[in-house]
């Protein structure tokens, strides 16, 4: 797809379609930790032309699924305590209509990573200088000549990791269905409150400091590679043998044997 052949047709914030909670939305100390935008795309193929007004169907839906998840169409902010917390203004997600001239097949790849592509499916809030600039939620609906139409989505991480931001796409597609949400959200974290006063019962190494010698800030200023890898089953399965084929260990999960395998090409010689 040339990076010139998508063009806007208007923004808008989407509130709630019902009167939701106002007010201050914790946040765990999870979720301060990894508190970046996460860019993902969902394509939708149709045979013949008829898909016109998918951008209203999910526009509306998301209005009335956005009553479930209200803390989406509130703003970040930061605490009197330093945290980062939502403040459930009820403003609204931001919803971008787009069309392309060309055909959803005209794409490529989506598995090889491309930051310019991806840059015209996933709406980019102009002028914003940080996270706090940026709505939780930032939607694109890219409509194609060919009636496809891509789904692109700008999501906080701090509001969702990948399984609970899959279960919003799917809410927001049983809603624009028409179908009751077949999994209820359970929002509340004030369940990961840290007890007061904190109460610590062993010690944890994992915080404590220690001198950075990685100097990773040099990596930022080389120049940046995109690329991508598939393992499918048999080479994962090829990498589990090679892993306790030493007798070191007797088992060890894909998830194991796949990040040690990535870790050792990174930090070997």
């Amino acid at each position: 797809m040339h990076p010139h052949s998508t063009s806007s047709k208007g923004r808008a914030l989407i509130p709630p379609a019902e009167e939701t909670p106002k007010g201050l939305y914790y946040l765990s100390n999870l979720d301060q930790n990894i508190a970046v935008i996460v860019q993902t795309i969902y394509c939708f193929r149709a045979e013949d032309k008829g898909n016109e007004g998918a951008a209203e169907v999910m526009k509306e839906a998301l209005a009335k699924v956005l009553v479930h998840y209200y803390p989406l169409a509130g703003r970040l902010t930061i605490s009197s305590e330093g945290k980062l917390i939502v403040d459930c203004t009820g403003e609204g997600a931001v919803f971008v209509e787009a069309e392309c001239e060309g055909v959803m097949e005209e794409i490529g790849d989506i598995t090889k990573p491309d930051p310019v592509m991806l840059g015209k499916l996933v709406y980019t809030v102009p002028g914003a200088k940080n996270i706090l600039e940026i709505p939780p939620l930032v939607a694109q609906v890219t409509k194609f000549r060919c009636g496809s139409f891509i789904l692109g989505l700008a999501m906080n991480h701090c509001m969702f990791d990948g399984l609970g931001a899959m279960e919003f796409v799917n809410s927001w597609g049983e809603t624009a269905r028409g179908l009751p949400l077949a999994i209820p959200p359970f929002i509340d974290r004030t369940i990961l409150r840290c007890r007061s006063p904190p109460s610590i019962e062993f010690p944890h190494h994992e915080f404590a400091q220690i001198d950075d010698i990685s100097n990773t800030a040099a990596l930022y200023q080389e120049e940046m590679l995109y690329r991508s890898f598939c393992f499918d089953p048999e080479k994962l399965s090829q990498l589990k043998k090679m892993a306790v084929e030493d007798g070191t260990i007797s088992s060890c999960t894909t998830f194991e044997a796949l990040s040690g395998f990535v870790w050792r090409a990174r930090t070997g010689p």
